[in-house]
């Protein structure tokens, strides 16, 4: 606040008071813009993947307790540290893979992860031969991975051995290695639903680590056929009307079988890479092609026996 003295002829001083202007409600109203605009990108960032609504507020309660610790920070009180280790549950061809792949770019701009470096790694990689090597080449993961993710597919295969197999002693390292480095990396167990619910259940201990358990649903006959769709966008292509009715279909009978191999979005992917290979055969006698006839994908190219 500023004081400013008048004197006047009288003898008599007035005493002016003014707020001072500072200019921290324009650096609040910048902030805000900028949370909204991270905010929004990862909307973006998330929208290129169908459903996922679970995860997508997750990584807003992620983000929203990062602001709020940087705010205590500042008023110095004390900070809660985000634990960010996460169990992905789902069938094959769910997603679960992509999207901890895109979790580690995600997290990165949005300055929580420092380096959103993304690793994936099996059994093999981290269960040695002999005593010894498997503490090693857990630790050794985990201390690659540290500023980004560790995805370990199909995790519940650490616990298959048996009371002599080395599975167990990756287990115990990777419980010690969260705990030793619990805000500097992201580790994702994931797999089948029913294998990694029998796999938690035999190893109570673990289920209290991971803060977030993200399910993976089986997509619908609609949500597949925007994947479909959005796969040959991707690549610049487009499917005509009749290859869509000839893909659904397909997607339609698969989806009523009640025991297949149709592994959903994976599944759709091989059909449209299939399909532009064919259509590719297709083109290869004609000595000039349009551009439309160069993206459309009709439904004589469109095969499922690939």
């Amino acid at each position: 606040m500023n004081t400013q003295l008048n004197h006047h002829a009288n003898g008599k001083i007035n005493i002016i008071l003014r707020e001072q202007h500072t200019d921290k409600p324009h650096s609040n109203a910048k902030q805000l813009k900028v949370i909204h605009r991270e905010l929004k990108w990862v909307d973006d960032e998330l929208s290129n993947f169908i459903g996922l609504v679970e995860l997508k507020k997750i990584l807003k309660e992620i983000y929203a307790t990062k602001l709020m610790n940087e705010k205590r920070e500042q008023m110095g009180l004390t900070i809660n540290n985000q634990v960010l280790h996460m169990i992905f549950q789902g069938n094959p061809g769910t997603g679960k893979t992509t999207i901890a792949r895109a979790l580690a770019t995600i997290l990165y701009k949005l300055h929580i992860l420092s380096k959103g470096h993304f690793i994936e790694a099996e059994r093999a990689d981290l269960v040695g031969e002999y005593i010894g090597q498997t503490a090693q080449k857990t630790r050794n993961l985990v201390e690659k991975s540290l500023g980004g993710i560790l995805f370990i597919d199909e995790a519940y295969s650490l616990a298959r051995g048996g009371h002599k197999d080395f599975g167990r002693e990756a287990i115990d390292t990777l419980v010690k290695q969260m705990e030793d480095h619990s805000h500097d990396f992201m580790l994702i167990l994931a797999g089948y639903p029913s294998e990694m619910e029998h796999f938690l259940k035999m190893n109570p201990g673990l289920t209290s680590r991971f803060p977030f358990h993200v399910g993976f649903d089986d997509f619908d006959l609609e949500q597949l056929t925007d994947i479909a769709k959005q796969i040959a966008k991707e690549r610049e292509y487009e499917l005509c009307d009749s290859a869509i009715w000839k893909l659904r279909t397909h997607l339609r009978e698969q989806l009523l079988k009640i025991e297949n191999e149709f592994a959903d979005a994976r599944s759709v992917r091989n059909v449209i890479e299939s399909a532009i290979l064919m259509q590719a055969i297709r083109l290869s006698n004609k000595e000039h092609c349009t551009l439309k006839e160069l993206m459309l994908i009709k439904a004589e190219d469109v095969h499922f026996d690939r």
